[in-house]
């Protein structure tokens, strides 16, 4: 397999293998006693919400967070008299018997930069609002006024660049998406592209004062549009010579099950291909809780062979096919895989939740409501949820009621040639089976395939066939993607619904585990439906994971989406209780997303990812936006929500709660 990859560009690039897992190589970068990168274990770390001037309240939270897992501690410097403090908070913690490296957050002040580079052993500065400036002005650049801006950043940058040189101190260049500068977006746009590029241009400077002690990220609430910047990053990177170890982290991922989900997503994708010396999870929740989720997916790597090869794939999948073309697959930007629908799986149809219920009480319709059925008895008639799923698993099993007709029944070949009322109900075959037997659905056939036989598959021109793809491997996504570009590779556009089965997985690893297997393969547009199988677990955790890895991915939009900031020094009001406030009123809004942030920094960037803002600007004063458009400015926090909600219904977008 990986012969067809290499034909077209995408083995080597971005990672070291695309069908094998294997850890990519980067420089190691001391951060006080902690090293980072190269055979060093992938690093945990969160950032304090605390304000910086409250020493004691810092340190406490710093000593919570170390012992919930963290092995670095970022802290917010908006200024400098912050930067200075943490000298104080440094020797608190050291008095106190904890030598956690600190790193200071810096955004547009160099000042405190300088300041806190003599202090703690690593700064993290945002090229973006570093000596640069963002106010959404597109301004045509001319190659020597572009040059000229240029040197007059380099000019603010190197002092800070030089102090590192002489404390030994590290440095984090760390893109955020929605913190572009004007002068970027200009020339390069909205794009991965541009997030690349805003890295290199202080990673050139660095390199040009002979400072190598870099880590970078590049961050964005776009799970899509983060994956695409990492690996254009890691390909201009090695293009240049450059091997810097890379932070990763989904920024303003969200609270509870949506944030560790969309968090799993992105980080887990770039993991899976052997990318990432150092992981933040951006939770909207106390800091301590983030280490713990962070820890869950690096161990998950720990655990396998640097080098596990997947099984066998030297050779494409034997097909029959007259129309055999290159593969439409780009690690790069988000193309979904052309397929041929059957009825609504595959084609332009949104991807397909599929659900085992055969373990289920069949003689109770009320278990459904789990998976997005609520059943009525005095009308008996089931009301749908936006998160319903589409197929149900019955396996060999007979319900003793009538299911609702928007939820398709799948039995096992065998069982479903016996069924006398066959109307809504579909066979699940071996390929052996379908290939043999004359007996199919008239409209809708289900093919179980394991991606491990590549080999010795043959997949004919199955009529009116959906596959279902299972792997068993260790490294099943990549065994899984090798099959996606072997379809491509030979044309064959049936659609495929993605199976991954977990035994013995608590909730918390079931979740993380199916976003990074599954939501992979999504992000690199992979996927026309999800089974996400784990026999004993509870089927509404099982649904609600599913319908999350296609809200994060982008697939499938089931809910109101939430892109709020995890809380720091900076932040202006309470930002978890302000969230669930909001979710509170807003989350029957399916489709709308709201970004909630806690100050400037990122909050109008971001929100041009999101429909409406709702930014932190002052103490007791909101910002709302329209997209990256300021709407009302200086709102009291009191009335803020509703005139958000004025907003939301001004333009067309409200719906009232059902």
């Amino acid at each position: 397999m990986e012969n067809i990859l290499a034909k077209h560009g995408l083995a080597g690039g971005y990672c070291n293998s695309l069908t094998a897992y294997s850890r990519y190589l980067t420089r190691e970068v001391n951060i006080g006693d902690i090293a980072l990168g190269g055979h060093n274990p992938i690093r945990i770390q969160s950032m304090t919400t605390t304000d910086t001037m409250d020493t004691l309240g810092t340190v406490e939270q710093t000593i919570r967070m170390v012992e919930s897992g963290c092995e670095y501690v970022r802290i917010t410097a908006p200024s400098i008299k912050e930067a200075e403090n943490l000298a104080n908070i440094k020797k608190e913690l050291r008095f106190r018997g904890y030598h956690v490296p600190l790193i200071a957050d810096i955004h547009f002040t160099p000042n405190a930069a300088e300041m806190a580079a003599r202090i703690v052993e690593k700064v993290r500065v945002n090229p973006g609002n570093y000596a640069d400036k963002k106010k959404f002005e597109n301004i045509e650049y001319t190659q020597d006024a572009y040059n000229a801006e240029l040197s007059r950043i380099y000019k603010k940058f190197i002092p800070l660049v030089k102090i590192c040189k002489e404390y030994g101190t590290a440095m984090r260049i760390g893109t955020n998406h929605g913190s572009l500068s004007d002068r970027i977006m200009s020339h390069y746009g909205d794009t991965p592209r541009g997030m690349v590029e805003s890295a290199m241009e202080f990673i050139r400077m660095c390199e040009d004062q002979n400072y190598y002690n870099l880590v970078i990220s590049m961050k964005a609430s776009n799970t899509q549009v983060m994956v695409q910047a990492y690996r254009l990053l890691v390909e201009t990177m090695a293009k240049e010579g450059m091997n810097y170890p890379l932070h990763l982290g989904v920024t303003e991922a969200g609270d509870g099950e949506d944030g560790r989900i969309k968090s799993a997503v992105g980080i887990g994708t770039l993991l899976e291909d052997g990318l990432g010396d150092t992981i933040r999870v951006s939770l909207t929740e106390d800091p301590e809780f983030e280490a713990p989720v962070a820890k869950a997916l690096a161990d998950r790597y720990s655990r396998r062979s640097l080098e596990l090869e997947v099984q066998n794939f030297e050779s494409p999948v034997k097909v029959q096919s007259h129309n055999a073309q290159l593969p439409t697959y780009s690690p790069y930007e988000y193309n979904r895989r052309i397929t041929t629908p059957v009825q609504h799986i595959g084609g332009h149809h949104h991807p397909v939740v599929m659900i085992d219920v055969s373990k289920e009480n069949l003689k109770d319709p009320y278990f459904l409501s789990s998976i997005g059925y609520n059943y009525s008895a005095g009308l008996d008639k089931y009301n749908l949820a936006d998160q319903a799923c589409d197929l149900a698993y019955l396996g060999d099993n007979l319900p003793s009621f009538s299911f609702p007709g928007n939820l398709k029944q799948v039995y096992n070949y065998q069982t479903w040639l016996k069924l006398k009322d066959k109307n809504n109900c579909h066979p699940l075959f071996s390929l052996e089976e379908f290939n043999t037997t004359d007996h199919k659905d008239e409209f809708l056939n289900f093919v179980l395939v394991d991606a491990g036989q590549l080999n010795s598959l043959a997949i004919y021109q199955l009529t009116n066939a959906v596959l279902i793809l299972k792997t068993s491997a260790l490294h099943g996504m990549a065994e899984q993607r090798a099959f996606f570009v072997a379809l491509q590779e030979q044309n064959i556009q049936i659609p495929v619904i993605i199976k991954r089965t977990y035994q013995d997985a608590d909730a918390d690893h079931l979740m993380l585990y199916a976003a990074t297997d599954i939501g992979a393969l999504f992000t690199d547009g992979f996927g026309d439906g999800i089974w996400i199988d784990a026999e004993g677990q509870n089927l509404s955790l099982i649904n609600s994971t599913s319908f999350g890895i296609l809200q994060a991915t982008r697939t499938r939009i089931s809910k109101t989406e939430y892109i709020s900031c995890p809380s720091c020094g900076r932040t202006l009001f309470d930002l978890q209780e302000t969230t669930q406030l909001i979710r509170s009123r807003t989350d029957h809004l399916k489709g709308i997303k709201i970004g909630i942030m806690g100050c400037i920094v990122n909050g109008p960037g971001e929100m041009a990812d999101a429909d409406y803002g709702y930014v932190g600007t002052g103490p007791d004063k909101i910002t709302l936006y329209r997209g990256k458009e300021v709407v009302k400015k200086n709102v009291t926090t009191a009335y803020a929500l509703d005139k958000l909600i004025d907003i939301i219904k001004d333009d067309g977008n409200w719906v009232e709660k059902v």
